[in-house]
């Protein structure tokens, strides 16, 4: 899975709009996205659909977010108002990630104006803290997102060359995190993969090949 296909357009293009539940899939709902992001060239998403029977409890993220003592100023800062109207550029996911009673919250950030990510986190149900979470993952290093694969947590970060625009990654760089111990713990090594690219007479300098890192 990877994060190409979260939305395929710019926050302003798309509205903001919030996706449904649809069923199916592993035990992941997505509530959707206040934000968007660009899909790169040669990206593939397999992300499960959500399901219906998954018992959640809804959350709001923006608050979750900005009372969270572990999410960086900066990325708070960027939370100090929605991009249009009352939306954010917000992903929210639940999925059962540490194995607790409830699902894990998932929650993506990312720019209103292009759609990178620039947080990731992972949040736990637990009653003893301030707002009922407690924050067990995050990486706030752009371009970041965080997506459910086989009940693991799956980070994938896309990567750029010199000359690329925003919108055309080279490739991304994607990791798994298994959940034991109390902690999420990498597993395996990260995969890396090549976006193809096409020349201006034709040819295809990188056929879009994914390496182990």
């Amino acid at each position: 899975m990877t994060r190409g296909g979260a939305a395929t357009a710019g926050v302003a293009a798309v509205g903001l709009l919030l996706a449904g539940c649809n069923p199916g899939g592993e035990g992941v709902r997505s509530e959707g996205s206040a934000g968007t992001t660009p899909v790169p060239k040669g990206a593939v998403h397999t992300t499960p659909s959500p399901s219906p029977t998954a018992a959640y409890k809804k959350v709001d993220a923006v608050k979750l977010l900005k009372h969270a003592p572990k999410v960086g100023p900066d990325v708070k800062r960027s939370l100090a108002k929605p991009c249009a109207a009352d939306e954010y550029p917000v992903d929210v996911t639940y999925a059962s990630l540490t194995g607790g009673k409830v699902p894990d919250v998932i929650v993506n950030v990312m720019t209103c104006a292009d759609s990178i990510g620039i947080g990731a986190y992972v949040f736990r149900r637990h009653e003893g803290s301030p707002d009922g979470y407690d924050t067990v993952y995050l990486d706030e290093q752009p371009s970041v997102y965080a997506g459910v694969s086989k009940g693991d947590l799956e980070v994938s970060k896309q990567t750029y060359a010199a000359g690329d625009k925003v919108c055309c990654p080279s490739g991304e760089d994607v990791t798994t995190y298994h959940w034991a111990d109390g902690r999420f713990s990498r597993r395996g090594r990260p995969y890396h993969t090549d976006y193809s690219k096409t020349t201006a007479d034709g040819a295809t300098p990188d056929d879009g090949t994914g390496t182990e890192g």
